[in-house]
């Protein structure tokens, strides 16, 4: 059966073709009882407006650009899935741009995806702050994820420090006093809020000794490290994330150290496989749906004229399992 076209139905309801776009596409100002006879013709006749002259019409795509630095992190991608699912509540889709961790390209990226897009989110953005800064009144209407809070522009974040310190009290709670810290992603600023929470826990307490060691945001990171950290003399090893863990996990193991017994490993993000290695990895819990959901909502305002929530702060709790133990004396 052939599509009905707009004429019809503006020749059925006995109305001009800009009022049947205009009750079509939601505007407000149509007499009430006209708006129902339109749509009432419309359904009749199986009419239904065309996405891309509806766009037209509003001025808008009804799309938004998100830019992550790293797909393949199962974190970003339970962001996203919170974001993606609330976005089509309203009528939204999701553009998903991976930057793979070249910070030389997040603005290029951001900026040519602005103009195809009705606003812009920047997933953990690795940029520095001052470039960042300058970035974000090119782009907008925008939010940010999991940076510092940000001049007019909403931010939403997990509490990485809360969390770090969360997990090394939970290592110096079973006797551990020399950790490694497998550091991640150079200029990360969760990597930097977990660097001053770990400062903060030495001073507390001098007995505490954190022996930091270079790592990336992967498996193969983790597992590259692995020499390293048995080195180091560590009793315990707090990792960027549940990724690295693993692969710490799986290197040490594989040269015959027992975990926990040797040496408790932790991770961070509680990604699903976290529960499922050998022995199931204590970690910290990201709420990443969540992180999702809460920036649509502030990007979701700034696109309606609404008031967004300018800095939400999110809690990751401290899940304890079969990783970490007493230290060995």
């Amino acid at each position: 059966m052939p599509r009905a076209k707009i004429t019809e139905v503006a020749r059925e309801a006995g109305v001009s073709l800009s009022t049947v776009s205009r009750v079509m596409n939601g505007n407000p100002t149509v007499d009430a009882a006209l708006a129902e006879r339109v749509r009432e013709v419309a359904a009749r006749l199986g009419y239904s407006a065309n996405p891309l002259a509806r766009s037209l019409v509003l001025g808008r795509t009804q799309t938004i650009s998100v830019v992550v630095p790293d797909l393949a992190n199962p974190t970003f991608q339970a962001i996203l899935r919170g974001l993606s699912h609330a976005a089509s509540k309203d009528g939204y889709h999701v553009l998903i741009s991976d930057t793979e961790e070249r910070v030389e390209d997040e603005q290029e990226i951001a900026v040519t995806t602005r103009r195809r897009t009705d606003g812009v989110i920047l997933c953990a953005p690795r940029l520095p702050q001052d470039e960042l800064s300058a970035l974000l009144p090119a782009i907008g209407p925008a939010v940010v994820i999991n940076r510092p809070p940000q001049p007019e522009v909403p931010t939403v974040s997990a509490d990485y420090g809360v969390a770090t310190a969360g997990l090394i009290a939970h290592l110096q709670s079973l006797g551990h006093r020399r950790l490694a810290f497998l550091s991640g992603a150079v200029r990360s600023a969760s990597g930097e809020a977990r660097r001053r929470a770990i400062a903060a826990a030495s001073d507390a307490d001098p007995a505490l000794e954190v022996v930091e060691i270079s790592a990336g945001v992967d498996f193969d990171s983790g597992a590259a490290a692995a020499d390293a950290v048995l080195a180091s003399g560590a009793t315990a090893a707090l990792a960027f994330n549940d990724l690295v863990a693993m692969g710490l996990l799986s290197a040490v193991t594989s040269r015959g150290v027992r975990v926990p017994d040797d040496l408790s490993i932790a991770g961070f993000d509680d990604i699903p496989f976290s529960a499922y290695t050998s022995p199931p990895l204590t970690t910290a819990s990201v709420p990443a749906a969540d992180l999702g959901e809460r920036a649509w909502a502030a990007m979701h305002a700034l696109l309606s004229g609404g008031e967004p929530e300018t800095d939400v702060t999110l809690a990751p709790q401290i899940v304890v399992r079969a990783s970490t133990a007493p230290a060995a004396h």
